[in-house]
């Protein structure tokens, strides 16, 4: 574990200290996943939340979050030849860490040898579904190869600031026609900083969607007012709720933002927060 802050370690002990109360870290040199005994949610993690640590010590942390589920960014899996990739994957999936889904992935164009080299990656690294920025001219490109090559296309709305798909509404306007493996991720602060409904997209969305990106915001107009998950406004049981009215079985990754030099307790009390709203929901989860 990277060195802390003396105000971060002290945060840190009392949150892992809360969390092992409840039994949830379990042993520590395992994974405890949410994956079982009836939880329809599935927590993860967004990799681009340690973007400033190296892969041993997202692998580290991701015990320390007690969830074997991965979004990798590429920084943490690189782009590179099949052969690189699947090594990587290897290295991940020998700790035991599960690779659902990678990105987010951007394309510019519909140039169809850029497009096949980004789902060749995808493919090297077995890995289901592609987290995606596409442009709209990109559109029919992505989609002739999420077909070709059987991967779940979730396309990330970014907030106000994106002019091609601001909110999910937007994403599932695009894709209602197309091939069903294209499909949203919908990233829950960009969404309601766009004016969404969270719960009311993820009901209307339904089986497109492929990936949940999950954040909280103290103010839903301003991007910079990211906050540890349940210390903000937003609806979090609202939103697994809906979730689990729509059977999705996909992951909810923890996509944080803030204190990038030093997550790690942000992370820990995010998660306590909702392996908490999950107890309350009346399930239980795996040990």
């Amino acid at each position: 574990m990277s060195s802390l802050s003396r105000r971060g370690f002290i945060k840190s002990g009392a949150t892992l200290a809360a969390v092992g109360a409840t039994g949830v870290l379990g042993a520590a040199n395992g994974f405890a996943s949410d994956s079982g005994s009836g939880s329809p949610i599935r927590l993860g993690l967004a990799s681009y939340s340690l973007r400033k640590f190296d892969r041993t010590k997202v692998i580290e942390d991701l015990k320390l979050l007690q969830t074997p589920f991965l979004n990798a960014k590429d920084m943490h899996l690189p782009l590179g030849t099949p052969e690189e990739v699947r090594a990587v994957a290897a290295e991940y999936a020998a700790a035991g860490v599960k690779l659902t889904a990678v990105g987010t992935i951007y394309f510019k164009d519909g140039n169809e040898a850029d497009v096949r080299s980004k789902f060749e990656y995808c493919k090297a690294a077995g890995i289901p579904t592609m987290v995606a920025a596409p442009t709209m001219v990109a559109l029919p490109a992505v989609e002739k190869f999420a077909r070709e090559y059987g991967i779940n296309v979730a396309i990330h709305n970014h907030g106000p600031e994106d002019k091609v798909f601001p909110s999910p509404f937007d994403v599932l306007k695009a894709v209602s026609g197309m091939d069903p493996r294209m499909g949203l991720c919908i990233d829950v602060g960009h969404a309601a900083r766009a004016g969404a409904d969270v719960p009311d997209a993820i009901e209307k969305a339904g089986a497109r969607i492929y990936d949940i990106h999950m954040k909280d915001l103290a103010d839903f107009h301003a991007i910079e007012s990211q906050v540890d998950v349940g210390d903000g406004k937003m609806p979090v049981r609202a939103i697994f709720e809906a979730l689990n009215a729509v059977h999705y079985k996909g992951y909810v990754d923890l996509e944080y933002e803030i204190h990038d030099s030093d997550p790690m307790p942000g992370m820990l009390k995010s998660f306590a927060y909702m392996r908490g709203v999950i107890d309350g929901m009346g399930y239980t989860r795996g040990a």
